[in-house]
């Protein structure tokens, strides 16, 4: 049994796992808004494979589509890696920063301080 959420971060997973759509979401963070074309320009890969990959993100929600008159403008979502990292990194974090704290204490009570 599966959840839309886990289902939603399955599909963010597969999508960040290929290099080529990791360099499409680092044009868009450097530059967001491009189209097409825009994209194709900057790299080495044929119109339709820039054109799969954007399709994979679009469907991770890791990119959002604009119209804007005949262009479709490309930006980058960080919504999903941002809720990657809150729940994977993050809670590794409060773990760390917990036990630096404990740490911090244990070494002030020993120095009376």
């Amino acid at each position: 049994m599966t959840n839309g959420k886990g289902d939603s971060l399955d599909a963010v997973f597969r999508a960040l796992a290929d290099a080529s759509r990791r360099e499409l979401l680092d044009r868009l963070r450097a530059e967001n808004g491009q189209t097409l074309n825009d994209l194709c320009a900057r790299l080495a890969m044929t119109r339709q494979a820039v054109s799969k990959h954007l399709a994979i993100l679009e469907d991770a929600n890791l990119v959002a589509t604009v119209r804007r008159g005949r262009e479709k403008l490309h930006y980058l979502n960080p919504v999903p890696i941002h809720e990657i990292a809150e729940r994977w990194i993050g809670k590794f974090e409060r773990g760390r920063l917990q036990a630096l704290s404990d740490m911090k204490k244990a070494l002030e009570e020993r120095t009376g301080e």
